[in-house]
């Protein structure tokens, strides 16, 4: 078994953080998915912001890389996750097949209710560290 890689874009418009809420379980998380083979990783981010959420954008850097998924047991089944923070370019909020709500949230309005491990609050704080601090340093686990 080897790990998968999972992708989320951290879209900020006006110093708010975009988020889909997964119709699978009715949490927030930033957009994002499994990086398919071939996937170059910025490009599979930005796909997935664009199908689960209706923006198209541009990675710009990675905020972090995370053990997705460090819950014993183990067993067959980890996954490494990449947080890349994107430039907004256009669109507009359309849910998907897999979301069905798509907003923006400031620092102090996010959700309380997160979609599993597909966004934990440590990937948002690092999301807004690294739009606060164009010098801020990856994080990576």
């Amino acid at each position: 078994a080897t790990p998968r890689v999972d992708v989320r874009g951290a879209v900020f418009r006006d110093r708010k953080l975009l988020l889909v809420r997964e119709r699978m379980d009715g949490g927030w998380t930033m957009p994002g998915g499994w990086a398919d083979v071939g996937d170059v990783p910025s490009g599979a981010a930005e796909r997935e912001v664009w199908e689960e959420a209706g923006f198209r954008v541009k990675a710009r850097r990675v905020v972090g890389v995370y053990d997705a998924n460090r819950i014993p047991p183990l067993g067959l089944f980890h996954a490494f996750k990449i947080v890349f923070l994107c430039d907004l370019i256009d669109g507009e909020a359309r849910p998907s097949n897999e979301t069905s709500e798509v907003a923006f949230f400031e620092r102090d309005e996010i959700p309380g209710t997160l979609s599993g491990e597909r966004t934990q609050p440590r990937h948002i704080i690092d999301a807004f560290a690294a739009l606060d601090d164009p010098d801020c340093p990856a994080v990576f686990d």
